[in-house]
């Protein structure tokens, strides 16, 4: 079945945050495993960063999505409408690695995030400034759903 460019809207930010919200928890339980193996130590922040980082990237450039965006319905899309390359994928995902910065990352994290949903707010594809980093990239949902 192919996918038509009518078919898909943009998804709804209360959506992307309920996709994003399950995807932290899936990212949670797989980063205290490896701190119960490795210890939660430098090593642990810094394999633990990459870990999210490519699981987030990742999984949207190999399937189009997340556990969170797929559960959800949503596809993340590149400016030509297609899955986003791997390329794109890690500049889309960049942001997320800032959370690790000790001390102060937690804070620019969430200065981020607000900066992403207004921004977001006010685009008419829903778009954020990491999405426009990443060439254009879109998450998108079928209409009706």
């Amino acid at each position: 079945m192919s996918v038509i460019a009518s078919d898909l809207a943009p998804a709804a930010i209360p959506v992307r945050l309920a996709a994003r919200a399950m995807d932290v928890a899936v990212v949670v339980v797989l980063i205290v495993a490896l701190g119960r193996s490795i210890g939660f130590g430098f090593g642990w922040l810094a394999i633990g960063t990459a870990l999210i980082w490519l699981y987030f990237a990742g999984l949207d450039a190999a399937f189009g999505g997340t556990v969170g965006k797929l559960t959800f319905g949503l596809r993340v899309l590149g400016g030509d409408g297609r899955p986003p390359s791997l390329a794109q994928s890690l500049k889309r995902e960049a942001f997320t690695a800032v959370g690790a910065i000790p001390f102060v990352g937690p804070l620019i994290a969430v200065g981020l995030w607000v900066w992403f949903l207004m921004v977001m707010r006010r685009s008419p594809g829903w778009q954020g400034p990491h999405d426009v980093f990443a060439g254009g990239t879109r998450v998108v949902r079928w209409r009706g759903r």
